[in-house]
């Protein structure tokens, strides 16, 4: 080949090469294009589509404040503390801030939307004397306010990510200045990256082999954040800084920094991931991010570079040398002095508590709340669109009840294994049917085994209510004084088997009067009278008042051999307490979208399923319990005037002590026994009545005093004969019958000259 030819060869494959290097260059950028316009795609479809899960919101009933509200100077000093409001020496100038001088409080609430419109932020002059506020004033016409409510509970994704999303607008003193000295200075002027920060960062890299250092904006801590991992390669670094520049081209300054303030991650509790100052705002420091002081807002943007290392709560000498130099960067830019700076160092942390939310505070209560909520919201709404949900639990209430069960379940084992008691209570408005306090077994915070909802039991002598409530609806075959005839028998069923009820004292008492056979509980009595209605018709009564499944058709049903959870026994007491309404028991208000839209709302609904005048009777013969029958020893833990009704209910061997009952306020239902069945020595009045009676105590202010039915006549009866007799007379008992079904003798008093003139006189004026 000559020497010519040769070249033409080598120009041609030089040509050649060039060209190949052209055409990967250009399949290069398309590529490189066409990655771009994906990345492009991801950030904008999740930057605008959803940008975050939230989860739902679970918030307790809030504390009304009005003259005569049940309500005491240290139950309204723990309510602030816990919404976290702060205390001042002067007047509160601030949302969210109080001053207290004994029973007398200013306080400046911070306003709320509720579901029924918007509460607005209040100075109020309250004050509280012997559990009851005395005063209230309020600018205006208010004769009522409304602390916002607690928050008791989040309901989270699974990826765990928890945040409370906040504007720029909510932005507390110097937080913007604050953030962009710590983390970007240059924010305002770049497009997403910084070249010489980059520059950096790769010879740092390179010199150590591998990535040690990122020369990251905020817009690319943004970035990783929403979209890429933490992964430290190359690769991830590249994609970034596209995406970077992506978002700085399509979005806003503000739109980035207000998506940064709402997506940071500041912390962990337990498996929940703190995002955002807006949470991490009130998961430090119990307020609003809009509350935050400058020191406050310095620790947090401090925490930003390493939230598990300069953790206030396990790490404070790190959090507070962190916050210092914050401090301090920002008096070397001039955005507050010298002097400021040294002063707001010397403050302490100022961390509160760990909020209730994050130690399963009422895990009881949320199974409730859940199981509700199943009926109408998948789990993904719930865990991903940030609903608000207003529930009916009083967390004073709630506190009381965990208390006296916990303390007293204690006491009722001495001179057993400890720890072989467990109990559940439920406590619902009477008239209302909100569950305001659920105890799921003793200890409190175990999120496990719920005995109010899922313990079903014996409920022993709590269905005789039933029976005598069916008979009662027969004015022409019972009265509250028909005899009744308390005496052993024995039945023998066609396999053989017999079955012969006694009295828990082994005794039996002749005839007695129907109200005294349920006041004192007599089993041969009520066996007798279930008989004698039939046992399918107690349980036609036992289905109208809330049992939902259908018992066996046993005689021993009458004796409470049927199994209901306390919540069952709740729901068909409820019944009963509320004057003969089925009423459902409810555990949400409320549900609302993130601005406040009503999306469901779970009001009173209640249906006439029993007739004024039995169930009147019924009370009556309830409220004797108390008084002079089984229940009579809770006298000995609340006042006479809190006048109240219940039946107390014991099985075999005191296996299960349980105890139903209502005041004005309230009804409550609790359970003591052993998970394993074991036998104890408890009644129900030595058991189950003596934590209803404390709950109570703490509790209960209006006395049960039902209104007597337009049906029903009160007539003064003689307890010997049960004839009508006068109001003095001796044995005389004033008791209410349904109109005709009256006594139609009678009786004139046998005893002496003082009761007769006593009467002569009461006839003539």
């Amino acid at each position: 080949m000559s020497r010519k030819a040769g070249r033409k060869q080598e120009k041609r494959r030089s040509i050649g090469f060039i060209g190949l290097i052209w055409r990967l260059g250009l399949v290069g950028i398309l590529m490189l294009v066409a990655w771009t316009i994906y990345l492009d795609v991801q950030v904008t479809s999740r930057f605008e589509d959803h940008r975050w899960e939230i989860p739902s919101r679970v918030y307790a009933q809030p504390l009304e404040l009005y003259a005569g509200a049940p309500v005491g100077a240290e139950a309204l000093a723990q309510e602030l503390e816990a919404l976290g409001y702060q205390p001042v020496s002067g007047a509160p100038r601030d949302a969210g801030q109080f001053q207290r001088q004994g029973g007398r409080f200013r306080i400046r609430t911070r306003g709320f939307h509720f579901p029924d419109g918007r509460e607005p932020a209040r100075n109020l002059r309250v004050t509280a004397d012997s559990g009851t506020i005395t005063g209230f004033e309020a600018p205006g016409e208010t004769a009522l306010a409304r602390l916002e409510p607690r928050r008791i509970a989040s309901i989270y994704p699974g990826h765990g990510e928890d945040r409370v999303l906040v504007q720029l607008d909510d932005q507390p003193e110097l937080f913007r200045e604050t953030l962009l000295t710590v983390e970007d200075r240059g924010f305002p002027s770049h497009y997403g990256v910084e070249p010489s920060a980059i520059a950096r960062a790769f010879i740092a890299n390179l010199q150590a082999g591998r990535v040690v250092q990122g020369g990251s904006t905020l817009t690319q801590q943004l970035v990783k954040n929403f979209w890429l991992s933490s992964e430290q390669t190359y690769w991830r670094k590249f994609n970034e800084a596209i995406m970077a520049i992506l978002l700085e081209a399509r979005y806003s300054k503000e739109a980035i920094l207000e998506a940064y303030m709402n997506e940071a991650y500041l912390g962990q509790s337990g498996t929940r991931a703190i995002h955002g100052f807006g949470l991490a705002s009130r998961f430090y420091f119990a307020k609003p991010f809009s509350e935050l002081e400058l020191h406050e807002t310095a620790l947090l943007v401090g925490m930003v570079r390493g939230p598990g290392y300069y953790n206030p709560r396990t790490r404070p000498e790190q959090a507070r040398a962190r916050r210092d130099l914050v401090l301090e960067l920002l008096a070397d830019r001039g955005l507050i002095t010298e002097s400021r700076a040294t002063s707001l160092k010397r403050r302490t942390l100022d961390v509160a508590a760990a909020p209730d939310e994050d130690t399963h505070r009422y895990p009881a209560f949320m199974d409730l709340v859940r199981e509700h909520l199943s009926r109408d919201y998948r789990d993904e709404d719930l865990e991903t669109a940030g609903l608000r949900i207003f529930t009916t639990l009083d967390p004073r209430l709630q506190a009381t009840a965990e208390s006296r069960a916990s303390g007293m379940m204690a006491a009722l084992e001495q001179g057993q294994e400890a720890g072989t008691l467990e109990g559940a209570v439920v406590i619902t408005g009477r008239e209302s049917g909100e569950v305001e306090a659920l105890v799921g077994g003793r200890d409190t915070r175990f999120p496990g085994f719920n005995r109010a909802m899922n313990a079903s039991r014996p409920i022993g002598s709590l269905v005789k209510p039933a029976t005598y409530l069916t008979a009662l609806e027969k004015p022409a075959r019972y009265t509250l004084i028909s005899p009744l005839k308390d005496e052993r028998f024995r039945l023998e069923f066609d396999n053989g088997d017999t079955w012969s009820p006694a009295n828990f004292s082994g005794e039996s008492h002749g005839q007695v009067p129907l109200h005294r056979a349920l006041s004192h509980s007599y089993n041969q009595a009520s066996v007798r009278l279930g008989l004698n209605l039939g046992v399918p018709a107690v349980t036609e009564t036992l289905q109208r008042l809330g049992m939902e499944d259908e018992p066996p058709q046993y005689p021993s049903l009458l004796l409470g051999s049927v199994e209901m959870t306390p919540l069952e026994v709740a729901r068909m007491y409820q019944t009963i307490a509320s004057g003969g309404f089925r009423v459902p028991l409810r555990s949400i208000r409320s549900v609302t979208t993130p601005e406040g839209e009503v999306l469901s709302r779970y009001d009173l609904r209640m249906e006439q399923v029993v007739e004024p005048g039995p169930m009147h009777l019924l009370h009556y013969a309830m409220q004797e319990v108390m008084r002079e029958g089984t229940g009579s020893s809770v006298y000995n833990l609340i006042p006479e005037r809190l006048h109240t009704a219940g039946k107390t209910g014991t099985t075999n061997e005191g296996r299960d002590s349980w105890f139903a009952g209502f005041t004005g306020d309230h009804l409550g239902v609790v359970w003591v026994g052993g998970d394993d069945y074991d036998a104890t020595t408890l009644t129900g009045g030595s058991g189950a009545l003596q934590i209803w009676g404390r709950i109570m105590a703490d509790s209960s202010t209006r006395a049960f005093s039902p209104v007597v039915p337009g049906s029903v006549d009160y007539h003064w009866v003689d307890s010997k004969t049960g004839g009508i007799t006068a109001k003095g007379c001796d044995g005389a008992r004033r008791i209410p019958f349904i109109q005709g079904s009256e006594p139609q003798e009678e009786v004139p008093c046998s005893d002496g000259m003082g009761n007769r003139i006593q009467r002569w006189f009461q006839q003539i004026f």
